[in-house]
């Protein structure tokens, strides 16, 4: 998996690639995020658009940086979901854990509201 951070909408966009399985890379990201809080960037959007695969460990990757941002004050949001990612969350029921939208931009928005 690789990764891009940039800042728009007033938030911050990470933007997964490849396949999200955990390990090395959770780690990684976690360390992104860490340093996102610690310049009070708490406000993020996870763009799932180019994501292939995604396996629990990924899952769990999610749910821990969800929490690193809700514990300093933010939130993370998901944004272009594809239908298997889609899936995957509906069987689990992190659909109901996860606030998610079509676009980044209006996930991004909804920071706003």
């Amino acid at each position: 998996m690789n990764y891009n951070v940039d800042e728009r909408y007033n938030s911050v966009v990470i933007t997964l690639k490849g396949n999200v399985m955990g390990g090395p890379d959770g780690s990684k990201l976690h360390d992104t995020l860490h340093e996102l809080q610690e310049s009070g960037k708490t406000n993020v959007v996870v763009d799932l658009s180019k994501v292939k695969f995604m396996n629990s460990s990924g899952l769990g990757m999610l749910i821990s940086a969800m929490t690193t941002m809700r514990n300093a004050g933010g939130d993370l949001r998901l944004a272009k979901v594809a239908d298997r990612i889609q899936s995957l969350l509906v069987i689990t029921k992190l659909i109901t854990v996860f606030k998610h939208f079509e676009t980044v931009e209006e996930a991004a928005k909804s920071y706003e509201e």
